[in-house]
């Protein structure tokens, strides 16, 4: 769990993520006075990407919301999501999640002892509790729900199991809290709460561990002692020896990280200060706020992709089939990418140029039995592990038997689509679209693309198009369709090519500097706060992010204790609860890091990444950072 949330949801222990799935918090009426949790439940399909028992589920439950406060509760629900899609390889494999809100309406607003232990206790559908459910033996932070409860909602949802599910309970407050494990938890209304979600799911799903040199909070971890770690993500060896050995990260040294700096050998880790190592300065595993490093993001690919079968159907092969049909695979459409589809007759390449359906009849099959095959590999530079790549989870192999001698009994297809990226909310500028039709066995249907009426010239594979190599203009609204060849049957979707736009706003600096062909210059003798701000032309939450001097991507929250408040940068940082937030530099998350203040001139970018997962181009200014004697 998250020490800013594990430090922050239970700085008792410090960092290890908790399971909740025992704990329950205790409102005032007991389990034999209240009717089942599930009487007044509702179901909320917020995303549908396909069959619940065959997609990852994300179930979303609240508590301590009122039936007037139930609104409160979906925009809660809609920022978490938010910037669960803001960060890769989320935002690639979305397509992969359904995602389920379980709305039960509370009998009283809030949760348990919260935020102290004097507060009341309420009547609500899950019990949840700060201080561990109300013990005064526990910290303030543990956020806890009745495990029983929360798994009697997420089981209303058909199709989902423990196994293809993760449980998120929501409470309805504004105190840092949470805890994780089986059952994740977070405050709904908290600044950082929203970026809880992504990292437990690293540890739920992705067997992710804790990157944090220290187990409780204000506390330097001692020196690691043990041999090397199995955490993918944790290493005692050297650089040359991971390279020589072939060990841990070796193929992602020496990359520029995806939360900043370089991927290589960073000291401090699995709750110690020295003597084990870590691939990034910082990844969202050790400070919430960062993406994914290129290491844990390849686990999550594979742990993401092991939840679904990337061949969603294909042409029965139970029987040999005839050499006067096609055949046929529809595969999963990650919103990030397209799938490749490889065909192998008898083990010679098919040239097929990704299709999803081969027409024997072109094959001149020659009489006999012969072996036919579709493979399904996902292409994505996400992953550079082979074992990872030609796993179930990236690769997926179907097989035939084909044989002349068999006569394909004629059985009418109507042209009709199967299957489709949703058409009910606008797309992104950078999305994959996917259209899948029905499979007649005596032709192949064709999918012809269309932008603003304009014919869309496609490769093989016509079932997806990657909108990202159109190059749409912005400012503009586009219209996409989808028409099966020779029919009336037609997909249209609007395509939201504008990015929503950012702006900030700074405390009073001492002067304000401009220069041709520079950016505006701010200069400060010591803290000011900056605001971000965001507006779209669609619906949706805007996740707004910030990093200084190309650092990693930092998600904009407020400040750790007002999500309304502005973000507040010091010399040396601001030290709340045994974290630093907003050193000016070179980030600074513990005591024990290094509080020098970094005194000159700073560049501060800033961008927006909106509810369609377009990203705005990022914009500058400049900070300069003065010693207070030179004034």
């Amino acid at each position: 769990m998250v020490p800013q949330r594990l430090g922050r949801a239970a700085a008792l222990t410090g960092a290890a993520c908790l399971l909740t799935t025992a704990l329950v918090g205790s409102g005032p009426a007991t389990a034999g006075e209240r009717p089942p949790v599930t009487e007044n439940a509702t179901v909320v399909p917020v995303q549908t990407t396909g069959p619940a028992d065959e997609r990852f589920n994300l179930v979303l439950l609240g508590d301590g919301y009122t039936a007037e406060q139930l609104p409160e509760f979906r925009a809660d629900v809609e920022k978490h999501l938010n910037v669960l899609w803001s960060i890769e390889p989320f935002a690639s494999y979305r397509s992969y999640v359904n995602v389920w809100a379980v709305e039960v309406p509370s009998a009283e607003s809030g949760v348990d002892c919260d935020p102290a232990l004097d507060a009341p206790r309420r009547d609500t559908p899950l019990g949840m509790g700060f201080w561990g459910g109300c013990d005064p033996g526990s910290v303030q932070r543990l956020l806890t729900v009745d495990g029983d409860a929360a798994d009697a909602l997420a089981g209303l949802v058909p199709g989902t199991t423990a196994a293809n599910r993760q449980i998120v309970a929501l409470a309805n407050s504004d105190t840092y809290g949470g805890a994780g494990g089986t059952h994740a938890t977070a405050s709904g209304g908290n600044a950082l709460s929203s970026l809880i979600t992504p990292h437990e799911i690293g540890h739920s799903l992705g067997g992710l561990q804790d990157e944090y040199d220290y187990y409780g909070r204000g506390v330097p971890g001692g020196a690691y002692e043990g041999g090397e770690p199995a955490s993918a993500h944790h290493t005692v060896l050297t650089e040359r020896r991971m390279r020589d050995q072939r060990a841990k990260w070796w193929r992602w040294l020496g990359e520029e990280s995806e939360s900043g700096g370089v991927i290589g050998r960073h000291e401090g880790g699995l709750y110690s200060t020295k003597g084990v190592w870590r691939p990034s300065r910082h990844s969202i595993m050790k400070t919430l706020g960062y993406a994914f490093d290129q290491v844990g993001r390849e686990v999550m690919v594979r742990a993401i992709s092991s939840k679904v079968n990337l061949v969603r159907a294909h042409t029965p092969n139970t029987a040999p089939l005839g050499a006067d049909r096609t055949v046929w695979v529809d595969t999963l459409h990650p919103v990030g990418g397209e799938l490749d589809v490889t065909w192998r007759l008898d083990g010679r390449p098919v040239g097929t140029a990704g299709a999803r359906t081969v027409d024997l009849r072109r094959l001149d099959v020659a009489p006999g039995r012969h072996t036919l095959t579709a493979t399904v590999t996902d292409p994505t530079p996400f992953v550079r592990d082979p074992a990872v790549r030609g796993s179930a989870a990236l690769t997926r192999k179907v097989t035939w038997t084909v044989d002349p001698a068999v006569t394909t009994r004629p059985e009418p297809v109507a042209a009709a689509f199967t299957g489709h990226t949703a058409t009910g909310a606008p797309v992104g500028a950078r999305s994959v679209v996917y259209a899948d039709t029905t499979h007649p066995a005596d032709r192949t249907l064709a999918v012809q693309w269309r932008l603003d009426g304009r014919r869309v010239a496609g490769a093989g594979n016509d079932r997806d198009l990657d909108l990202s190599a159109l190059r749409m203009r912005p400012g503009v609204t586009h219209t996409l369709t989808a028409r099966i060849a020779g029919t009336g049957h037609e997909l249209r979707w609007t395509v939201d090519a504008t990015p929503a736009t950012g702006a900030y706003e700074l405390s009073e600096p001492l002067r304000t500097v401009r220069r041709p062909g520079r950016p505006v210059e701010y200069v400060y003798d010591g803290p000011f706060t900056m605001r971000l701000t965001a507006r779209d032309d669609q619906d949706g939450y805007v996740v707004s992010q910030f990093r200084v001097d190309g650092d990693g991507w930092y998600t904009y929250y407020g400040w750790p204790t007002d999500a309304d408040a502005p973000f507040r940068f010091t010399p040396g940082g601001t030290e709340i609860d045994g974290l630093v937030y907003g050193k000016l530099g070179t980030p600074r998350v513990v005591p024990w890091d290094d509080a020098t203040p970094e005194y000159g001139t700073h560049t501060v970018e800033y961008r927006t990444i909106d509810s369609a997962g377009n990203t705005g181009p990022a914009k500058r200014f400049l900070v300069t950072l003065m010693p207070p004697a030179a004034r």
